[in-house]
């Protein structure tokens, strides 16, 4: 059967759900935007128009939750890479967005460039375990113009080929946005079925809706584009000081924006993402490494799953600053906890320093940590075909199964996970091939990619069609 991590009973669970619904009822949610305010207070929330405090009864969080789909697919621009939420299935992630950047050829950290993220986008593209592409690093040599907007969401879609969630800046932009994607995936229509690109929003902990990403998001209004919901509330700062609270401020945030997104349009795709952090005590610095982190991403995914959402997890964070051992034990530990409460979604590759400093041998490094993960949650098969009790009488005492077909079948049905990274040979193979450790494995992998991969082209006409938006946006004035 398969393995799953429980850290919440169904009681458990409950009380969340209750205490949630009485804070938004009686303390409520500031909202920030007008906009959103406006959408509330006709879907039947009070609002104090003098403090924007908005009250959500029990009546409209219930039906707002019933009319968010359980079921829904993110497209692809590649084929057969459409992945559907609560089917079962786990995909990775890479955390953003890095600041600072270890450069893998002269191994020294560096402010991030527009190379930089070019270099991380196209190894996402490439790696398989990857199904969902977030921006890994900030681009210092960019000024953060309409034009540079404009040029960063054709140069994500030249490059990636999956599923693309990332937000726009503000309302203005977004209808820049929704021209490319129309560019590059088809009609109005066509995105809304298909959802090849869904927006990150992240509430303010505690309970604050701002205007700006806001007032973006319900620019596109219409479009059905998948909302994903990620407070990031700090246990001891911006959240309360113990695990079973910061859930209850996590579901808080989540909740009070779904409602939102259902008011101003019913029927919206909902992802419950909420990223539940942890502070140092002793510094006030958050602390990415801290296995309460691993927890709390697991209590997370299982109210989530209360809900029966699709579910965005975060794990495998660091602390420390280079990629090695503490970088190790602290992210497979969280990344483990929160991969057997099975999310839909896994965010957390190839970052570190808080989610500040990205290494691309650390990426590398993740997604073999996620295969491993992923073995863990298959558990030990229990099928009829598995038992193997008649090939252990015949097999009897003193035998041996190398050569039995049954243990061939298995190594190739994925009874074993086959390590694509490490070493896992012998003493002196290790010393013929040089002593190589992990990293120097992991940044030849991060070499050959650079090399080899060809993200797959958009094609001649949208090429031309993308060079013409981005001229437009140069040449605007706004």
């Amino acid at each position: 059967m398969e393995t799953y991590l429980r850290v919440l009973s169904d009681a458990d669970r409950d009380q969340v759900h209750e205490k949630t619904i009485r804070i938004l009822a009686e303390t409520g949610v500031r909202v920030a935007s007008e906009l959103g305010r406006d959408y509330l207070k006709k879907a039947g929330a009070g609002v104090d128009e003098n403090t924007n405090i908005v009250r959500i009864p029990r009546k409209m969080l219930e039906e707002s939750l019933a009319a968010a789909p359980k079921k829904f697919s993110l497209g692809a621009r590649r084929p057969d890479w459409d992945l559907g939420m609560n089917e079962g299935e786990c995909y990775l992630m890479p955390d953003g967005e890095g600041v600072t950047i270890i450069d893998h050829r002269t191994r020294e950290e560096r402010p991030g460039t527009f190379a930089d993220w070019l270099d991380a986008t196209r190894i996402l593209d490439a790696l398989d375990e990857v199904g969902v592409y977030w921006a890994m690093v900030e681009q210092g040599d960019k000024r953060g113009t309409l034009a540079d907007s404009v040029h960063y969401w054709n140069s994500i879609f030249q490059n990636f080929s999956k599923h693309v969630q990332d937000s726009s800046p503000d309302a203005g932009t977004s209808s820049w946005l929704l021209e490319i994607l129309q560019v590059v995936f088809g009609d109005k229509d066509t995105i809304r079925n298909t959802h090849p690109f869904s927006f990150l929003v992240c509430p303010q902990s505690p309970l604050m809706i701002d205007a700006q990403h806001t007032d973006a998001y319900l620019a596109m209004q219409g479009w059905n584009i998948p909302l994903a919901i990620m407070p990031m509330p700090l246990m001891g700062g911006t959240g309360p000081g113990n695990m079973i609270s910061m859930t209850i401020q996590g579901n808080c945030d989540v909740l009070a924006m779904l409602c939102l997104a259902q008011a101003a349009e019913p029927g919206t795709p909902i992802i419950y993402a909420p990223a539940l952090a942890v502070m140092n005590p002793r510094s006030g610095m958050y602390s990415a490494g801290a296995i309460e982190s691993g927890l709390l991403s697991s209590a997370a995914i299982e109210m989530g799953k209360y809900y029966q959402l699709p579910v965005e997890g975060s794990g495998g964070g660091a602390d420390t600053f280079n990629p090695g051992i503490q970088a190790s034990y602290e992210r497979a530990m969280s990344l483990l906890l929160g991969m057997l409460s099975w999310p839909d979604l896994m965010i957390g590759c190839g970052l570190l320093g808080g989610s500040m400093v990205m290494s691309l041998e650390q990426l590398v490094i993740d997604a073999e940590m996620f295969r491993m993960s992923k073995q863990a949650h298959r558990g030990i098969p229990t099928h009829d075909e598995a038992w193997l009790d008649e090939v252990i009488q015949r097999v009897g005492p003193g035998g041996n199964y190398l050569g039995e077909k049954s243990t061939v079948m298995n190594v190739h049905s994925g009874e074993w996970l086959i390590p694509r990274l490490g070493m896992h040979d012998t003493q002196e193979s290790w010393e013929s091939s040089g002593r190589k450790d992990i990293l120097d494995e992991a940044r030849e992998n991060v070499d050959h990619i650079l090399k080899t991969h060809k993200p797959l082209p958009l094609g001649d006409d949208i090429e031309k069609e993308l060079a013409g938006i981005i001229k437009k946006a140069k040449d605007s004035k706004d």
